[in-house]
């Protein structure tokens, strides 16, 4: 084996592994300002929920009860029928419209990956950790974080995700 050779391959996968990642982080950032452009329009109030039966009706009141508050609220439903839509309401209504909206698919993420996404890492936390990083816990101050299907969270990350609901701090 070629020991500079195989250094080199290293090197170079490790780079191109960081630049996808950097690319996904700035996808996911454009596609964030995107939404959030679009809150402004107000395309996210509660005038854009199409619905008038008593249940929707409901909604609507439960909306406008809990969004000026500071409460941890749980969005339940089966997938398709518009959680993301009702949180972006609630935020839109909130005093922290002005702050941003974060959102969050957990099951699109590995749960390596996603503790990773929600808190945070330091530099040279893990293998590939090149900078410190925030998480969306923290990039969602002053504003809204929606994690969506967070029963696909696993034990330990529900652990820790359960921490800072409760005591609103991490680490």
């Amino acid at each position: 084996v070629d020991l500079d050779q195989l250094e080199l391959r290293i090197e170079r996968a490790l780079e191109t592994k960081a630049l996808k990642n950097k690319n996904k982080e700035l996808e996911y950032q454009n596609a964030n300002l995107k939404l959030q452009l679009d809150e402004r329009d107000g395309r996210f109030g509660l005038d854009n929920i199409i619905g008038s039966s008593e249940a929707m009706e409901k909604v609507f009141k439960l909306v406008k009860a809990s969004a000026p508050t500071n409460a941890t609220i749980l969005v339940s439903g089966e997938s398709g029928t518009g959680k993301e839509l009702i949180a972006r309401s609630i935020h839109k209504l909130s005093r922290r419209s002005n702050g941003p909206f974060i959102a969050v698919n957990c099951a699109a993420l590995p749960a390596t990956l996603l503790e990773s996404e929600l808190f945070g890492h330091e530099r040279g936390a893990f293998t590939g950790a090149e900078a410190q990083r925030k998480g969306r816990f923290e990039l969602a101050s002053g504003g809204t974080l929606f994690l969506d299907e967070i029963g696909e969270i696993d034990h330990a990350t529900q652990v820790k995700l359960l921490r800072v609901l409760e005591d609103k701090r991490f680490e």
